[in-house]
C-alpha cells in the first residue's frame, strides 16, 4: 500500500459539537495570521514529558507540540503522511517500511533518517526505557535501515494495530542523541523532537513553555497549512482548580482553557468574546472500572456482576456532567466505529438481582454500618485511583458510585486516591483490585489488548488470565480479515461487560473554551484530545 502527501482542510472530527457566534465564525473564516503568544490553562501537569514514559492521556497532547509522528491518523481513520512520504506493508502483514522526507531536522540539530528512527524503535523496544509505549511494540521484532531515508520495521506476526500505533505519539520520534542522555521526563531543550514548537523551558507546578521551530516544514498531512507555526510562543499552565482555570480565561489571563467543567459551558457557548468546542465522545475508550478478577472477593463473578448492576447509573453521569456526556455500555466508546451497539440496555440497573447475587456468594451477613458481611468479613472492593490521572469530576463519579452500592446493596467500594508510585509497584505485583481509566489507542483491538490482554499493562502480571477474552484479544490483533476482526472485538466486549471483567461509566469528551480571537482548534484523532497548537493562531483586534 502506498500513500501520497494529501492535505485535509477539515479540521475538525466528525461528530463535533460547536459553540460558535456569527462574528466568530467571521474570524475564523479570515486568512490565518502569524505571530502573537498564546497561554493555555490546563487540569494536569505531566509527570513526564517524554512520550516514551508516560501514561497520562492529559501529556500527550502537550507532547505533540514537540514531537512528530511516522504518520498521521486522519478523522476518516485512515493515514496521511508526516514525517514517512509514503510506506507499504508486505503481503504477510510483517513488514511495515517507510520512505522518510529528507528534509527533517531534530531540534538539537541532528538530521532525521532511517538511523535515527531505528534508534528510536531500539531503545523503546526495552522496557526499563519506555515501560508505556513498549506495550505498543508486543509484536515488533527489529529495526532495519535499508538506506538512509528508508526504514523497515519487522514484525514477528502480524499486528493489524501496527500502521496505527506508528502514528501514536508514544511511538514519536526523538533525537538519538537526546535518548543517550536517558530520562528526559523533565522535558526542555534536552527533549529535542522534530515538532513545530521547541521545549523551551519548564517550572514545576507553574508552566511549560515552547517557542516555534522556525525550521518546520514537515507538518502531517491532515494539518491546514505547511510550514512553521503561527504562533511565535505557547505556554501551558498548570491549573488544576476548575474554578481557577474558568476565572483565568473571563479575565483575560489564559487564551485557552481545557477540562471546562459542565457547569461552567454557559459562560462561553454563544457567548460574547469566547468560543466552546466539544471533542468527539469516546472515540477511544470509555471512562471505565477494570476489575481484577483473580482477586478475592472479586474472583467471584456473582460479586463482580452485583457490583456492575448494584446501582443506576445513568442519573449519576447526568447529575456530574449535566447531560453533556453519555454513560458507557461498552470499553469501547461510541464514536469509535468498532463499538458494539449490542450492548446497550443489556446490563446495569438491576438492584434485586444484584442483592440475590450476593445471598448467594454467602455475603448475607451486616455489620454496624450496614455492609454486608462473610465469616466476619466486610465485602470490600478497593478502587485505586492515582492522584496524578484525577480529572473532570471522575472521583466524584465515583463518589457516586459508591454512595448508591452502600445504600442499594451493602458493598462497600473503597475509593482511595493512590500515587503513582503505589499504583505502579501494585500493578507490578499484580495487586491492583480495580482501576479506573481511560485508554488512548482508538484501534480497538489494541484498546482491547491493553485493558484485558494477557500482556497489556493490567494483567501482564497477573497469572491465568481468562483464556477466552484474552485468546478472543490475540486473535483480533493478528487478523488481516477486518470482518473477522470486528466478530472478535464484539465479542470481546461483551464477555467483559457480561463476565463484568469490566464496567463502563461514562464515554468522556474534551471541552475547550476559548477567547474568540482564538482559531485553528481541533482534536486529533487517535487521542479524542485537543490537537497540537500547529494549526492555531489568533486574529487581530
Amino acid at each position: 500500500m502506498q500513500v501520497t502527501r494529501m492535505k485535509n482542510n477539515n479540521l475538525l472530527v466528525n461528530g463535533i459539537a460547536i459553540a460558535l457566534l456569527a462574528t466568530n465564525a467571521a474570524q475564523a473564516a479570515d486568512a490565518p495570521v502569524s505571530g502573537g503568544s498564546l497561554t493555555w490553562g490546563v487540569t494536569t501537569e505531566p509527570s513526564c514529558f517524554d512520550p516514551h514514559r508516560s501514561s497520562q492521556q492529559a501529556a500527550f497532547f502537550v507532547a505533540r507540540n514537540y514531537i512528530d509522528s511516522l504518520i498521521a491518523k486522519k478523522t476518516d481513520g485512515t493515514f496521511a503522511p508526516w514525517l514517512a512520504a509514503e510506506w507499504s506493508i508486505s503481503a504477510d502483514g510483517k513488514e511495515y517500511t517507510y520512505k522518510l522526507r529528507d528534509d527533517v531536522v531534530f531540534h538539537d540539530g541532528e538530521k532525521f533518517d532511517a538511523a535515527a528512527v531505528k534508534a528510536n524503535f531500539d531503545f523503546i523496544f526495552k522496557p526499563e526505557n519506555a515501560a508505556t509505549a513498549v506495550s505498543l511494540l508486543q509484536t515488533f521484532d527489529r529495526a532495519e535501515v535499508v538506506s538512509p531515508y528508508v526504514v523497515k520495521l519487522v514484525l514477528s506476526k502480524p499486528d493489524s494495530s501496527f500502521l496505527e500505533s506508528t502514528s501514536n505519539v508514544k511511538l514519536g520520534l526523538i533525537s538519538p542523541k537526546a535518548l543517550e542522555k536517558g530520562d528526559l521526563c523533565g522535558g526542555g531543550r534536552a527533549l529535542a523532537g522534530t515538532g513545530p514548537f521547541i521545549f523551551e523551558g519548564y517550572t514545576r507546578g507553574q508552566s511549560a513553555v515552547f517557542i516555534r521551530n522556525p525550521a518546520y516544514k514537515w507538518g502531517p498531512g491532515n494539518a491546514a497549512h505547511d510550514g512553521p507555526a503561527y504562533l511565535d510562543r505557547v505556554t501551558f499552565r498548570f491549573l488544576p482548580e476548575y474554578a481557577v482555570r474558568t476565572g483565568a480565561l473571563t479575565s483575560g489571563q489564559v487564551d485557552l482553557i481545557e477540562g471546562v467543567q459542565p457547569t461552567d459551558a454557559p459562560l462561553f457557548a454563544e457567548q460574547p468574546g469566547f468560543k466552546l468546542l466539544v471533542g468527539p465522545s469516546g472515540a477511544s475508550t470509555s471512562f471505565t472500572f477494570n476489575i481484577n478478577y483473580t482477586r478475592p472477593p472479586a474472583d467471584d463473578v456473582r460479586v463482580r456482576r452485583a457490583l456492575r448492576d448494584g446501582f443506576d447509573l445513568e442519573p449519576i453521569v447526568k447529575q456530574v456532567y449535566l447531560g453533556t456526556v453519555p454513560r458507557a455500555w461498552s470499553i469501547i466508546g461510541p464514536a469509535n466505529p468498532a463499538y458494539n451497539k449490542a450492548l446497550v440496555g443489556s446490563w446495569g440497573n438491576d438492584i434485586a438481582g444484584a442483592n440475590r447475587l450476593l445471598d448467594e456468594a454467602g455475603w448475607t451477613g451486616r455489620d454496624s454500618e450496614g455492609f454486608r458481611t462473610k465469616d466476619g468479613k466486610r465485602l470490600s472492593i478497593e478502587v485505586g485511583y492515582p492522584q496524578p490521572y484525577v480529572r473532570d469530576n471522575r472521583d466524584i463519579l465515583i463518589q457516586g458510585v459508591q454512595a448508591s452500592l452502600r445504600k442499594n446493596v451493602g458493598l462497600d467500594l473503597n475509593l482511595r486516591l493512590i500515587t503513582a508510585g503505589e499504583y505502579a509497584k501494585n500493578n507490578a505485583n499484580g495487586t491492583w483490585t480495580i482501576y479506573p481509566n481511560t485508554d488512548n489507542p482508538s484501534d480497538p483491538a489494541r484498546e482491547l489488548w491493553d485493558m484485558l490482554g494477557s500482556k497489556g499493562f493490567l494483567y501482564a502480571n497477573i497469572s491465568n488470565p481468562d483464556p477466552v477474552i484474552t485468546g478472543q484479544i490475540d486473535e483480533a490483533l493478528a487478523s488481516t480479515d477486518p470482518v473477522r476482526k470486528r466478530e472478535l472485538t464484539d465479542a470481546v466486549q461483551k464477555r467483559g461487560v457480561d463476565q463484568a471483567f469490566i464496567v463502563p461509566l461514562f464515554a468522556p469528551s474534551w471541552f475547550l473554551a476559548a477567547k474568540s480571537t482564538v482559531n485553528g482548534l481541533s482534536f486529533e484523532a487517535g487521542l479524542d484530545s485537543p490537537s497540537s497548537a500547529y494549526d492555531f493562531w489568533i486574529a487581530k483586534k
